[in-house]
């Protein structure tokens, strides 16, 4: 008689933990605390460093030569970046700046690139990252072809809190200016304000006025919305 097959399932593997195989591996690093709204790197600067977010929170933005400022992401813990020092890139394309009170450790690139090539658990956990950074891109660029300002706002929101992350709602939001969020959305300042407080209205956040703010998972039907 052939032998009975289990019914259940197969156990799942944890997943990896960057930190701490950051913190196992035995290679140097820098960690740096950096206060809300200091500056980690500015457009410009020299490309040495591949950075890991601790805790806290990174914006980066992109400056152009009249001095207008685009956001275009916004990083939690668990992120990379600084990433572009890995292909040849000699300086920072854009600034980042933390958000909130960041620990955020730094490895220079020559020791980044013998850590991926020797350890494949880590080089996994970097391509991973890498790719959905680059659907995100793109996500965000279709975003803000097709969509209103106040669809764009909610997605924000929800990505800032980062949903689908964890499952216990509602969600804190970094406590960020509504100018960078209208910088975020391709908005003014003023229709942020308007459509938070419509939100509001409808019970999609829980906001007195200043940020930060918490998210419900009833915000995600705005997005949803034809």
């Amino acid at each position: 008689m052939p032998p009975r097959k289990s019914s259940r399932p197969p156990p799942r593997l944890a997943p990896f933990n960057a930190q701490a195989f950051l913190d196992s591996s035995g290679i140097a690093r820098t960690v740096i605390h950096y206060g809300r709204g200091e500056t980690v790197f500015t457009q410009g600067d020299a490309c040495e460093d591949v950075m890991y977010i601790q805790s806290g929170g990174v914006k980066l933005s992109v400056l152009s030569k009249n001095g207008r400022e685009a956001v275009v992401a916004m990083l939690g813990p668990g992120d990379f970046f600084g990433e572009g020092c890995l292909a040849g890139q000699p300086v920072r394309m854009g600034s980042a700046t933390a958000i909130t009170p960041s620990i955020i450790l730094l490895v220079k690139k020559a020791k980044m690139v013998r850590l991926l090539h020797k350890q494949h658990a880590m080089s996994d956990r970097f391509i991973s990252h890498m790719l959905s950074r680059n659907i995100r891109i793109e996500e965000d660029l279709v975003d803000q072809l097709f969509n209103s300002s106040e669809k764009r706002l909610a997605r924000a929101l929800l990505l800032l809190a980062r949903y689908g992350n964890t499952d216990a709602p509602p969600r804190a939001v970094p406590n960020i200016s509504q100018e960078t969020l209208a910088k975020m959305v391709g908005t003014t300042r003023s229709r942020v304000n308007f459509f938070l407080n419509k939100f509001k209205r409808l019970g999609f956040i829980d906001y007195d006025g200043d940020l930060p703010l918490k998210i419900n998972n009833s915000l995600l039907s705005v997005v949803l919305h034809d």
